[in-house]
């Protein structure tokens, strides 16, 4: 353990392993991509993905490690019973910092399939991750605005179609999406500039929920919320590589997907758009009452 060091040269070291570890990993993820693109052959895209899932597990589990090595900070998991790594699901979570994705990984890693996000199409050129990110079968979302769609009728539910394609790889594989509702960190200002109802969250984007449960076409039946929780509020990223927050807490329960609220066209079917909103509402309010409830004992 390195946690005698003073906190920036934690931070430093954290970083430093963290990109070694990427960048070794990412050789044989680019390997493997070269290998996707020139075979057609299925039984190896299948094969494919399950040794990419595989390193990619022991890439994350090596991230875990460096986080457990270099920080002092206390995590506090609920609800990992009767999770599996054979099942799919749907994770939604509250969004505060960018170390969000790296706590759910130490949290969950080992106890739920490999994480994926919903990526946008322009992420595909981030150097070193975004070809990772492909060989991992990350789905590469291109949305469509209202008034491009209007423009252009024609590409009207092209971009479900993508989605769902890449998506198709998931029906032998187990995964879990990850997806934040909020779409966007919080931030005090943010949360004023929203007029958010919510004291500790900002407004859940219900489209954009809808849209990644549909893309998965009836192939998640547990939806798992998660919130995190922060004991010190306003830290940076970089304050969590130097290991200044002193505990994280991680709540997460089991939610059935509910067929008549959570499936059909939400940008055609108004009465099936408001339904999901109210229960996207309702989630977040029970969420918000969590991390009120957990604030108060805190105190």
């Amino acid at each position: 353990m390195l946690t005698f060091l003073p906190p920036t040269a934690r931070g430093v070291i954290s970083i430093s392993l963290m990109f070694l570890n990427t960048l070794f990993w990412a050789i044989p993820f680019h390997i493997l991509a070269l290998t996707k693109v020139l075979s057609r052959n299925e039984a190896w895209h299948r094969a494919c993905a399950r040794i990419t899932m595989a390193a990619g597990n022991i890439w994350i589990r090596g991230q875990n490690g460096i986080l457990r090595l270099t920080q002092p900070t206390v995590y506090e998991v609920h609800g990992l019973e009767g999770l599996s790594r054979k099942e799919w699901y749907f994770v939604n979570c509250n969004h505060q910092s960018w170390a969000d994705i790296l706590v759910l990984f130490y949290a969950f890693t080992g106890h739920i399939p490999f994480f994926k996000f919903f990526l946008k199409k322009e992420l595909f050129w981030v150097p070193l991750l975004g070809i990772s990110w492909w060989a991992l079968d990350f789905p590469f979302m291109q949305r469509f605005s209202k008034s491009f769609l209007e423009k252009n009728p024609h590409m009207k539910g092209k971009d479900m179609e993508t989605t769902r394609k890449a998506c198709e790889r998931y029906r032998h594989t187990p995964v879990s999406i990850l997806n934040f509702l909020e779409g966007t960190r919080f931030t005090p200002d943010k949360h004023a500039k929203q007029g958010s109802p919510y004291r500790h969250l900002l407004k859940p984007k219900a489209g954009g929920f809808a849209f990644a449960l549909a893309a998965m076409d009836g192939r998640i039946s547990t939806i798992l919320d998660v919130t995190i929780i922060y004991s010190d509020k306003g830290l940076s990223f970089w304050d969590f590589l130097c290991g200044r927050v002193g505990k994280i807490t991680v709540m997460a329960r089991k939610l059935p997907v509910a067929v008549d609220a959570l499936t059909g066209d939400y940008q055609n079917d108004e009465a099936f758009r408001d339904r999901v909103q109210t229960w996207v509402c309702d989630l977040w309010q029970d969420k918000d009452e969590i991390i009120e409830s957990h604030c108060n004992t805190r105190q």
